[in-house]
């Protein structure tokens, strides 16, 4: 049998990477459009919609990638795991080509809907794609929404870092990407309201740009015409340092030390033989 040829292991990274966020915002974007054009589901099927399409994403290209999904997630790896500073540029862009991808397969099957909901392609929608200052209605300002993405981010890497450290406690049985997602509902149910829990700049911005080259003119700005579209994409940068400084400074550097996986990676499940191998 011939050979196949040798794919770069990188290569790999990156298709599971831009894959898994791919299924992400499918799900994300998805239920977003189908609650603001078509008024089937409320906040929750949002919250559960975007939690799901973590869950889903990560499924999709942990053992490959790591599954990051998420430039903070990445970023924060290679500033506090080992993860190698020259992928962190290939993996964010494949990140926000899944992103944006999927939000154009989005933007065309619910055409007719958002058409429908908003012909002008205004305000009242662009929120299916990206986020906006106190979701586009309440009295939430710029830095307010700063504010909230850095906090909401922190959150959200403190937990994965929490989830995914194998000295810690990790969940069983292959659980971690359920866990993960079900993080990602709480913070939409308890973050949502101030800026939309965007926490991930290719989750933002890839869709933003998707509905900017689809009809929706102001799609880089909020409500108020101010250039907001950097907010979501610098706060979760800065809040996925934070999240995961405090984890290791409060947390991780309590823990004992044990062989770790290749940086970037989510550790395979721990078994009663490892357990035991590792305190002989």
């Amino acid at each position: 049998m011939e050979a196949r040829p040798k794919i770069p292991a990188l290569a790999g990274e990156l298709a599971a990477e831009f894959a898994g966020t791919m299924i992400l915002i499918l799900f994300g974007v998805g239920v977003v459009a189908q609650v603001a054009g078509g008024g089937i589901g409320d906040h929750d099927s949002i919250a559960w919609g975007w939690g799901l399409g973590v869950t889903l994403g990560v499924y999709v290209a942990a053992r490959i990638s790591g599954a990051h999904l998420n430039p903070a997630v990445t970023v924060a790896l290679a500033v506090f795991k080992g993860f190698p500073w020259r992928k962190v540029a290939p993996y964010s862009l494949a990140q926000f080509l899944g992103a944006f991808a999927a939000a154009l397969l989005v933007r065309w099957n619910y055409t007719e809907v958002l058409h429908q909901a908003d012909p002008g392609l205004t305000i009242k929608t662009q929120g299916v794609f990206s986020t906006l200052p106190g979701n586009g209605t309440l009295p939430v300002g710029e830095w307010g929404a700063f504010r909230d993405q850095v906090i909401g981010t922190a959150i959200l890497l403190f937990l994965i870092l929490a989830l995914t450290d194998a000295a810690n406690t990790p969940p069983g049985s292959n659980l971690a990407p359920l866990i993960i997602g079900l993080v990602v509902v709480g913070i939409g149910m308890a973050w949502g309201t101030d800026a939309g829990y965007a926490i991930n700049p290719a989750r933002d911005f890839g869709p933003r740009l998707a509905s900017f080259l689809t009809g929706y003119g102001g799609a880089f700005r909020d409500q108020t015409g101010y250039l907001y579209f950097w907010i979501p994409i610098v706060g979760p940068l800065v809040g996925g340092v934070v999240g995961a400084g405090l984890y290791q400074g409060m947390v991780g550097r309590f823990l004992p030390k044990l062989e770790m996986p290749e940086p970037g990676r989510v550790p395979a499940p721990r078994t009663p033989e490892t357990v035991e191998a590792q305190h002989a």
